[in-house]
């Protein structure tokens, strides 16, 4: 687990698999692929983007590292993201 972004209003952690992970309950799948977890600390909720939604998440990452956004793009982005976060924080 990788911190990627943190501020006042948003954090971001990129989850990889780990090919060693052994879930510690039977009963709790294990991790299927990568994803990211976006935070909107003002509303309290997060979002879980994986698969195709990692993949276009990716994608904004790779430009911000070629192109070296300001904080106010970078958190116009997630914004976008945050709106689909339907999950309360209950513990982080």
């Amino acid at each position: 687990m990788d911190m990627l972004y943190n501020s006042d209003t948003y954090s971001v952690m990129h989850l990889q698999v780990d090919d060693a992970c052994v879930p510690v309950r039977p009963d709790v799948p294990a991790l299927a692929r990568h994803g990211f977890e976006i935070v909107d600390k003002r509303s309290g909720k997060e979002i879980y983007l994986e698969g195709s939604w990692a993949e276009q998440f990716q994608a904004h990452l790779r430009a911000w590292q070629e192109n070296a956004p300001s904080q106010e793009e970078v958190e116009d982005t997630l914004a976008g993201y945050a709106e689909l976060a339907q999950n309360p924080v209950v513990v982080h």
